[in-house]
């Protein structure tokens, strides 16, 4: 225990204006902080507490500004992909055609609602993160004790804490007995911290203030007193929450790349439709209102009018599919942009490890055992070098497993099929180490009865009990730090009996033992204490040490795999964490995180540029004791390298950076709830394995999105080609508007939805990421989509012409250009199925049912619209024989032999592996 004085304080009055200045709190001493802020053993007097709430405001953090519902609507309409929609519900309108005008600002407003709700949800962020502010605290005034509003607490107010008090607000400790605070959420250390009165330096990181607790962090033994320091947005906690308001969410790379195209589209067709209109009119001598409607037809045709709603479905699909492997998708892109990622930057505790300690090393009696198993199950092995061994035939061994197991306080139990701890972790992974070796709690408990012990505290770094064991004999059992236990040992246990210790042994033993690992020493005495209850003169030497043991929390099993495939597709994991930097190196070993390369700490990040950073961010792969802020500016940092990141974690403290991260990743059984709602992604089972699935998905999302591209952009080039030729040449209009919203909306929608369906392929995870400003439509695709456009105008308008000119009737003809097209886009569709590798194969053929599927409703669409008098009545269809059917067949045929030809030569002209490293359809 350590009792802070209550020094002479002057207490003048404070100006109205003027708060406390912002201190190092940490670095100061408890008298010093109390003398800072005019405060006592007493506390402030109620009317002190009121003058400085409304100097300082309620202890709550702000709530953002936020647009209001109406504006938040609005603007979802400001997307190049709605207004793509909107402009053609805009010309069927022109035409008169009011239900495809319905149905496209049916999708229109589908899309804004979608987005709308999506914003609302996003911003829940915030909310969270204010909810983990404690409702109620305990505070000392006018020398009174009283449970008050959280909100009511200012800076000098006298607080106590007790196990299971959430921290009001962040308080420097002035009085501390036996307190452990859980920070993981805030800092990501993995044990509850031990707290002291004793200030650090000033420079020190977060999770090494053990002066300091903060709001939100949660006390779970011991109690405490201490002074409030900051209430409110001072505190860490409100830090993050400003951090996280002032993040601006970031479009993905595909609605960049979309964003882009769209653009550079609508300024072709319109140019091109504005040439042409100017040619029509002053050239060919056409009536104005004649070539707006031929204008019309040709800006109808041009519009891929089913690209937006093709890509919500590839996007919805993904996140079905996603579903299934525990993977919940929260924003709709976010399914695409898993897919380019880059980087992961990964934090430690409870994503890359269990978050459960674990014993794997013990040294006694001359060997090291090493102990198989994770977690909290009591399953694992026993060896030595390798050789598995049984517990039991090691006295040595199995008397300092009891030790750990009877000086203890923790409990472990079975629930549900979960092992579980209730308690210090530490103290509950020598439980789990003891039941592997038979050695069970509730057993040795009814055995070797417990008389007396003495707490374990942080000023003495050790626990001691007193027992008796099943003859009733008494032996002391002590456990702690090393260096505090190898202190009161002047003996140490090994196979032939006790003998003198041997310091330099176990010295050497530690660096060996150690490795990353949290090593604690058991030791025992043959004696009872000197007089009745146990003391600490009784514990001060004489003991035997027994052993020596190694605690870590390791790593995910499925997560060393899951790196491993990160690696091999291209994308660097980087573990990002609050914790020790020898931990973080020992962890990043074992997961090939970082091999032969430095670890940086958070000091280093803060001496840092972000020239310096930028480098550095790209060099190292393991970064401890990092803040909130280290994590934003690394993440930061990355995006200025032209990376796109995706950021996993689960505490509080992840949160600015996960919605900083392009995708942020949150864990949805150990998250925070302010991770969650910070997320674009959160993992059902905290498996970082299902990361790669995900990865893996979002790949085989952008691979369809851009077979469908190259399957719908020749569909509408090849109609704008028919029409511009008509113009150019003084032809009669080969298609009319209103056949062009037919081919565009029903027969190229519904082939083109069958490619979102289409199954991922073999070689998508050996691809390296595409680079991040990649166009969609490289040279290469431009070529195909200008070819296979001329392929489908060659076979339209040349049959349009061939009956024209064999003296058969209009309505006719455009039937006949009208079909080839649409029968071309049967073809094409299974030529789009790869990119480059053939289909001409069962696989290729029959690999996408879906395609099937689509391609048999289409046929009897086209039956209807050529023979149903109804359809021939509103589209100017007219009926076909058999032999003008076949000819259509054969415009098809056309475009799909060719396309294959033109695989087979790109093939031939390079070697098949650039293809495989450079995009899909290779496999």
């Amino acid at each position: 225990m350590h009792t802070g004085s209550d020094p002479i304080i002057d207490r003048s009055p404070i100006p109205e204006t003027e708060p406390f200045p912002p201190q190092p709190w940490h670095a100061l001493a408890p008298e010093i902080v109390q003398q800072q802020l005019e405060t006592g053993r007493d506390g402030l007097t109620e009317a002190e507490a009121r003058r400085r709430l409304a100097l300082y405001r309620p202890n709550r953090l702000v709530p953002p500004k936020r647009r209001g519902p109406l504006l938040r609507l609005l603007m979802q309409f400001h997307n190049i992909l709605l207004y793509v929609m909107m402009g053609a519900a805009v010309i069927t309108a022109s035409l008169g055609h009011w239900l495809d005008t319905g149905v496209l600002l049916g999708a229109v407003m589908i899309n804004a609602i979608i987005g709308f709700i999506q914003e609302g949800k996003a911003e829940a962020a915030l909310e969270s993160i204010r909810a983990m502010l404690s409702p109620r605290a305990n505070v000392i005034r006018d020398g009174n004790r009283h449970e008050i509003d959280a909100a009511d607490l200012v800076p000098g107010d006298l607080v106590t804490l007790s196990s299971g008090d959430r921290v009001p607000a962040d308080v420097r400790l002035m009085i501390v007995r036996e307190l452990r605070v859980e920070e993981a959420a805030l800092t990501g250390e993995s044990l509850p911290v031990e707290k002291k009165v004793d200030a650090v330096a000033e420079d020190a990181p977060l999770g090494d203030r053990c002066g300091m607790a903060y709001s939100g962090t949660l006390v779970v033994y011991g109690k405490a007193t201490g002074v409030v320091v900051a209430t409110g947005p001072d505190t860490e906690l409100g830090k993050i929450n400003t951090m996280l308001s002032r993040i601006e969410s970031a479009t993905t790379p595909l609605l960049q790349q979309i964003d882009r195209f769209g653009r550079g589209l609508a300024i072709v067709i319109l140019a091109v439709a504005a040439a042409t209109f100017v040619f029509g009119t002053l050239v060919r001598g056409h009536p104005p209102s004649e070539m707006f409607m031929m204008v019309v037809a040709l800006a109808a045709s041009a519009i891929p009018e089913g690209l937006p709603a093709i890509m919500t479905v590839t996007l919805a699909l993904g996140v079905q599919r996603m579903a299934q492997h525990n993977a919940i998708i929260r924003r709709l892109p976010a399914v695409e942009t898993l897919g380019s990622v880059t980087v992961i930057c990964s934090d430690k505790t409870g994503t890359l490890t269990r978050n459960e300690m674990t014993v794997q090393r013990v040294v006694c009696a001359g060997h090291v055992f090493d102990i198989g198993g994770v977690g909290y199950a009591p399953v694992g092995d026993f060896s030595i070098d390798g050789h598995i061994i049984e517990a039991g035939s090691h006295p040595v061994l199995s008397l300092a497993l009891r030790a750990g197991v009877l000086c203890n306080d923790a409990c472990l139990r079975e629930e549900e099929g979960l092992w579980r701890i209730d308690g210090d972790p530490t103290e509950g992974a020598l439980l789990v180490a003891g039941h592997k070796a038979g050695i069970v709690q509730a057993d040795e408990q009814a055995a070797w009865s417990r008389i007396d012990s003495i707490p374990f505290e942080s000023e003495h770094r050790f626990m001691a009990t007193h027992h008796l064991d099943p003859d009733g004999v008494p032996w002391l059992f002590l456990k702690g730090a090393p260096e505090r236990i190898l202190g009161v040992c002047s003996h140490q246990l090994g196979i032939d009996g006790e003998s003198p210790l041997d310091d330099y042994w176990y010295d050497k033993a530690i660096e060996t033992a150690a490795q990353g690992l949290r090593l604690l020493a058991v030791a025992c005495k043959r004696a009872q204490p000197a007089s009745g209850p146990l003391r600490f003169e009784d514990v001060a030497e004489g003991f035997t040490l027994l052993a020596l043991i190694g605690i870590v929390d390791p790593p995910r099993e499925e997560a060393i795999g899951a790196v491993e495939e990160c690696h091999h597709a291209g994308i660097r994991v980087k573990m990002i964490t609050g914790d020790h930097v020898d931990t973080a190196r020992a962890i990043g070993a074992q997961l090939a995180i970082g091999a032969g390369k430095p670890a940086i700490t958070g000091i280093d990040i803060e001496a840092m540029d972000d020239a310096m950073l930028r480098r550095s961010a790209m060099e190292i792969d393991i970064f401890a004791r990092a803040s909130p802020e280290h994590k934003l500016r690394l993440v930061q940092a990355l995006h200025d390298d032209g990376q796109i990141v995706a950021m996993t974690g689960d505490g509080v403290n992840d949160a600015p950076a996960l919605k900083q991260a392009d995708v942020g990743v949150a864990m949805g059984m150990k998250g925070t709830e302010a991770a969650k709602e910070a997320s674009d992604m959160v993992l059902a089972d905290d498996n970082f394995a299902t990361i790669v699935t995900a990865v893996r998905e979002g790949r085989a999302v952008y691979d369809n999105l851009k077979k469908f591209i190259l399957f719908i952009l020749p569909t509408n080039g090849g109609e704008a080609l028919v029409v511009i030729a008509a113009i150019v040449f003084e032809l009669a209009l080969p298609l009319t508007p209103v056949q062009v919203l037919w081919i565009n909306m029903v027969t190229s929608s519904t082939l083109g939805l069958a490619l979102a369906f289409e199954p991922t392929e073999r070689n998508i995870m050996s691809r390296k990421p595409r680079p991040p400003g990649e166009a969609l439509l490289s040279g290469f695709f431009v070529w195909r989509v200008i070819m296979v456009s001329v392929l489908m105008m060659t076979g339209a308008l040349g049959l349009f012409l061939w009956e024209m000119d064999r003296g058969t009737s209009i309505e006719v003809a455009r039937t006949m250009a009208v079909n080839a097209i649409v029968v071309s886009e049967m073809f094409y569709l299974i030529n789009s199925r790869y990119i480059f590798a053939p289909v001409t194969n069962l696989e290729g053929f029959t690999g996408n049912r879906y395609a099937l599927l689509a391609i048999a409703a289409c046929i009897p669409l086209q039956l209807a619209f050529t023979h149903t008098p109804a359809m021939q009545g509103v589209f100017g269809s007219a009926d076909l024989s058999a032999l003008e059917w076949l000819k259509v067949f054969g415009a098809g045929l056309l475009v799909f032999g060719v396309a294959e030809l033109e695989k087979l030569a790109v093939r031939q002209m390079r070697p098949a592996g650039i293809f495989r490293r450079t995009g899909p359809g290779l496999s």
